[in-house]
């Protein structure tokens, strides 16, 4: 079983104060620490079990800066075979449709059955990718996936709705599904891990040997540009009603029909 894991390297700003960069389109990334994508660590882990257990071949796929070679070694160094990574200034810019036609030309010479993303991107949170992916390439999809069970040439998947529900879907490989965090616990990388996978070639491919122009790609080949980036205003900051709950319910009512809710 072949199996394509695309990944993409994201900066970890849960506990940073963001400033927005001298474009205004960006944020500032000096001093940012950068990793795996989280949703992609739980796909680059349920690709490696795949393999683990049915055989087969796992590589690694990410579209990005020359620094993203980082995240496709992790992904070695947790079970992957081979890694690409696909860079080139003139893909910057480029929105959740034209990363999926770099992807898309990327993976178009490399045999595969399966190919996992992660359900979304910590960093724009889209999960478009996956899914456009899937359509480019003609195959079927499922997205939000929190099980996969392999049965020959289909595969059984289950997947999250809304409302804490779910579905179980039989789908025919070749086909793209999006990890939901949850569906495993990743594996540890060691620095022996990593230092093992040093030495692996990685295969760096630019816009031209996919075959795409400039046009097709980045703000020119996108559907979506980003015009600004800007913090959300400071709000006036909470009303406090005191007094009895007969008095406070009907202060808040007043609030309500001044504000035409009721």
């Amino acid at each position: 079983m072949d199996i394509i894991v695309c990944i993409k390297r994201v900066p970890e700003v849960a506990e940073i104060d963001l400033q927005v960069d001298q474009t205004g389109k960006g944020i500032q990334e000096e001093g940012l620490v950068f990793a795996v994508n989280d949703w992609d660590n739980y796909a680059v882990e349920e690709a490696v079990r795949m393999k683990e257990k049915h055989g087969g071949k796992v590589t690694a796929i990410t579209v990005g800066s020359e620094e993203s070679e980082d995240v496709v070694r992790r992904a070695l160094a947790l079970g992957a075979d081979e890694a690409v990574v696909v860079t080139d200034p003139q893909a910057e810019g480029s929105d959740a449709y034209a990363i999926a036609k770099i992807l898309a030309a990327a993976i178009k010479d490399i045999p595969y059955d399966i190919i996992l993303t992660g359900a979304l991107a910590d960093d724009d949170g889209c999960a478009q990718v996956g899914a456009t992916l899937a359509e480019l390439l003609g195959i079927p999809h499922a997205t939000l996936v929190t099980a996969i069970e392999i049965e020959e040439k289909q595969v059984k998947v289950k997947r999250e709705l809304e409302g804490g529900l779910e579905e179980e879907l039989v789908v025919a490989t070749p086909a793209l599904f999006t990890i939901q965090s949850g569906i495993n616990e990743p594996r540890y990388v060691s620095i022996m891990g990593i230092r093992k996978v040093a030495k692996i070639e990685v295969a760096t491919r630019d816009l031209g040997a996919l075959g795409l122009s400039p046009d097709q790609v980045g703000s020119a080949g996108s559907f979506i540009t980003v015009e600004k980036i800007f913090p959300p205003p400071a709000g006036e900051g909470a009303q406090i009603l005191e007094g009895s709950p007969d008095e406070v319910a009907t202060k808040m009512m007043d609030i309500f029909q001044k504000g035409g809710v009721v």
